[in-house]
């Protein structure tokens, strides 16, 4: 054999290693391929979004502890931590990463290049660098979008049907937060038509929601939004707490704030998402590279009413509202 052929024929089974599955490298070597699970908080949501992978997978003939094995690592509501946990996956060697929330996905893309990366929830994943775009991602993540464009000022058009003829909206808004800015630009553009005055209220730490709720009840304020956010979802409970307290109308992006005491949600269905990121990791698993598999839109979104958060603030749904809810909480 010449020497340029001998070289071609390396080259092939070099490219043929590099993209044998996943799956059968780990069957040749004895050892189930092991997911990193890396999430901000180990909570009842999350065990919820983890059941829908679980589900996910089992549905496509992927059973834990026959299939694959997960390594989780939580953060617990530090997302300081995240980049060292992601750091102790990459050690692991786990053959994928799948992440709760995109700072997780940032941080795990910090610590590996070449380990492939599935993110549910992934925001503005442009901006972050993750990806180059949503038809070719291009690197070592993809995963699906947690929001649909137009979502804020559909809120927005929620408070209205809430409260018809409301003057002044809150907005509860983390300046920290890429995404929270742009989310405000999109609220801030909706009422430029509107006879609606728009309060901010610039949250960057937990520590400032016991004043600005009573800052914001002193505005008269008719209803307040609260963006999506990692670290509003993670002090939902205490965000519902105060509202029900000063008795304020409160719009969420998620279903989880309503399920722990809050008035309202409009947005798309976590789970839904995890359980539809189980085919990103069957497919990478299978041998395919993660930067050609295009990032996916949320295809449901959801309204969730809870009627005794209403009852406690001391406002009535109208009857139009709650024919609309995809779900009622008693």
């Amino acid at each position: 054999m010449s020497n340029i052929k001998r070289r071609e024929f390396i080259g092939l089974l070099g490219g043929a290693a590099a993209a044998w599955p996943l799956a059968a490298r780990a069957q040749q070597s004895g050892k189930l391929p092991t997911i990193g699970f890396l999430g901000a908080s180990s909570d009842t949501a999350a065990s919820r979004n983890v059941n829908a992978f679980l589900q996910g997978m089992h549905a496509l003939g992927y059973v834990k502890g026959r299939d694959f094995e997960i390594e989780y690592r939580w953060a617990e509501g530090q997302q300081v931590r995240l980049p060292t946990l992601a750091e102790e996956l990459v050690r692991l060697k786990v053959d994928l990463i799948l992440t709760g929330v995109v700072q997780a996905a940032v941080a795990s893309r910090d610590a590996t290049k070449t380990i492939p990366i599935v993110c549910p929830l992934l925001a503005d994943p442009i901006r972050w660098g993750l990806i180059k775009s949503d038809a070719k991602p291009g690197g070592n993540v993809t995963g699906l979008l947690m929001f649909v464009e137009g979502l804020p000022a559909k809120q927005l058009e929620l408070v209205l049907d809430l409260i018809p003829g409301a003057a002044r909206v809150g907005l509860l808004v983390n300046p920290n937060n890429v995404n929270n800015v742009s989310q405000r630009q999109e609220i801030e553009t909706a009422v430029a038509t509107m006879a609606v005055n728009i309060i901010s209220a610039d949250i960057p730490t937990p520590e400032g929601l016991d004043s600005i709720f009573p800052a914001l009840a002193r505005e008269r304020v008719d209803a307040v939004i609260v963006l999506r956010d990692a670290m509003f979802y993670a002090e939902r409970r205490r965000i519902a707490a105060l509202a029900v307290a000063l008795r304020l109308p409160v719009i969420y992006a998620f279903r989880e704030h309503v399920d722990d005491g809050g008035l309202i949600s409009y947005g798309i269905n976590l789970p839904e998402n995890f359980r539809r990121s189980a085919d990103y990791v069957v497919k990478i698993l299978k041998g395919a590279n993660p930067g050609d598999l295009p990032v996916e839109f949320p295809t449901r979104l959801e309204l969730i009413i809870n009627l005794k958060a209403a009852s406690m603030i001391g406002i009535t749904i109208p009857p139009t509202l709650i024919a609309r809810a995809d779900e009622v909480i008693e």
